[in-house]
């Protein structure tokens, strides 16, 4: 093998991570449905021939999940003369390592240069086509396994049909599956043009050496942590189905340059739909071993290998078969935010307070009157971010594992026959302390008579009850709420209502949690105070929480 120096390492890992870059851009540009086009809730990533992760662009954390494991899947179903130049592979199912839930639907394009398989291009997008919810993961939708869509360039029609019976929305799951096809061709592509350019051996030896490169960045930075364990736990509110306080615990382990996180004693499985899946916890602990270690940290398969990771089988955090999982996204925060608080324990410094620790979500569903189709609109909502020993959390976004960004109000009111009556922060929502968290999101949505009378709405958020921790004397951030109305009446206050059925009028309005504050709330600067009492960013209840009065506040 030919033999490359660090400068040369540095920039075809950079070539590669631009690939991966670049085909982000062209799936958001040729999606059909607005969760990829607007939303941008897609991922891609570039694995090499033996399954292992060299390039990620920078999307939603938790789908490197369904990136992974269906790499991990298609390398052990499949022996290398089965693959072949054109072949296309599909897979969502979270029981069989192809995704971490069954909206995501992975697309995987086995990579040839000169007749070798050199790579894998892989890209995931959120497919709202299934509004169903239950008490198994037969409930959810259509499972997908590993299989060929594509072989040796010719669609497998009766692969195809079989799946697109299941889809309600064709026309949207053939746009945004199309798109998905093109980014991994383009992928594909690009990488076929680097290694004409650095040639077959080097890129070879790249692969060994930055896989190599990756899980050396990693051991030292858990090197530079004192030995010692460090545990801490955080509950979710309920799974919707009846069950409440549902425990995340986590213990961290540091000896040497090997870190272990044991999450026994987390609660058993649950009914409802926030069960993780492995590949899922797995994603949620890479992210935040690189957010709190060392951003620098590449995210490839040789970093993966410096962690050892613990579960109960069938619990909350390691679920089996046939737990729901459609919501694990939510389990997924908490279990960041467990690590995060773990972590603090170390070096409060090295973390922020919690944020708002939920995907809270809205999914519509009903037929539009003005184009004689059935539609889904689905969308998540951020909230506040937790307070840092710095700086203030920021307002209105995402936090940890997801990244999507949010629907325009234009956009939305045009494809879907909806309405935004409100959009905007939540006053007082963010936890004081001498950085103050960030705010709360509130969206109200009302159905209009473009839509019909058979409108169903499930939707969910969490920390309604348990609110968002401080660090350092900081006050936990405001609750989220979920409130539905009918004629100015609320006739739901179910922070997970599913399957209600709504009428013409009817307004769903959704408040998300604020994030944690840093530090004791008495060393605020009382100007700031002020100002954010002017503004409304705060009101009197909430500096009266936060001790406040005194200094002229």
């Amino acid at each position: 093998m030919k033999e490359i120096n660090s400068i040369m390492l540095e920039i075809i890992a950079n070539s590669m991570t631009s690939i991966a870059e670049q085909m982000g851009v062209i799936l958001t540009k040729t999606g059909y449905s607005t969760n990829i086009k607007e939303r941008k809730d897609l991922s891609v990533a570039v694995f090499s021939a033996e399954g292992k992760l060299l390039a990620l662009a920078q999307h939603i954390p938790l789908h490197f999940s369904s990136l992974s494991g269906a790499v991990e899947v298609l390398t052990q179903k499949y022996k290398k003369e089965e693959i072949h130049d054109g072949d296309v592979f599909i897979a969502n199912d979270p029981y069989t390592g192809g995704g971490s839930h069954l909206p995501d639907i992975v697309l995987l394009k086995p990579v040839f240069y000169r007749g070798e398989l050199i790579a894998y291009m892989v890209n995931t997008g959120h497919h709202a086509d299934k509004t169903r919810k239950g008490p198994t993961v037969y409930d959810e939708g259509l499972r997908i396994p590993v299989v060929k869509l594509y072989d040796r360039g010719e669609l497998v029609r009766d692969v195809s049909d079989l799946i697109m019976l299941n889809f309600q929305m064709k026309y949207e799951r053939k746009g945004d599956l199309t798109a998905q096809i093109i980014t991994n061709q383009y992928g594909s592509d690009k990488l076929t043009e680097l290694i004409d350019k650095i040639g077959l051996d080097t890129y070879r030896e790249f692969c060994v050496k930055w896989l190599a490169y990756g899980e050396r960045k990693a051991r030292i930075a858990i090197a530079g942590l004192p030995d010692g364990e460090y545990a801490f736990e955080d509950y979710l509110d309920d799974d919707g189905f009846g069950h409440q306080d549902l425990r995340i615990r986590v213990k961290i382990i540091i000896a040497g340059d090997r870190l272990t996180f044991d999450f026994r004693g987390s609660s058993p499985q649950v009914t409802g739909p926030y069960n993780c899946v492995p590949c899922a916890l797995k994603a949620t602990i890479y992210y935040s071993v690189m957010s709190v270690l060392d951003h620098t940290i590449p995210a490839n398969s040789g970093f993966f290998d410096s962690i050892e990771i613990v579960a109960d089988e069938g619990s909350l955090v390691w679920a089996k078969e046939p737990a729901p999982v459609s919501d694990r996204e939510t389990t997924a925060q908490r279990i960041a935010d467990v690590i995060f608080g773990a972590f603090a324990k170390i070096d409060p410094h090295r973390v922020t307070a919690a944020g708002n620790g939920a995907m809270s979500y809205f999914c519509f569903a009903g037929n539009d009157r003005r184009f004689g189709r059935p539609y889904v609109y689905v969308e998540t909502i951020g909230g506040g971010s937790g307070a840092r020993y710095n700086k203030d959390g920021l307002d209105a976004v995402q936090v940890h594992m997801t990244n999507t960004s949010n629907l325009p109000v234009e956009a939305l009111e045009m494809e879907y026959p909806l309405l935004v009556d409100e959009y905007a922060m939540s006053e007082s929502s963010g936890g004081a302390g001498k950085y103050r968290g960030g705010l709360g999101i509130i969206r109200s949505i009302r159905i209009t008579d473009k839509s019909d009378d058979s409108v169903l709405v499930s939707a969910a958020t969490e920390r309604a009850r348990y609110r968002p921790w401080g660090l350092e004397g900081g006050l936990p951030g405001g609750n989220a709420s979920l409130l539905i109305y009918r004629d100015g009446r609320v006739i739901s206050d179910s922070s997970k209502p599913k399957n209600v059925a709504l009428k013409t009028g009817d307004v769903i309005r959704l408040t998300t949690a604020g994030g944690g504050g840093y530090g004791d709330p008495a060393e605020r600067d009382p100007a700031v105070i002020r100002r954010e009492l002017r503004e409304g960013i705060v009101d009197e209840a909430w500096i009266r929480e936060a001790g406040g009065g005194g200094d002229g506040v």
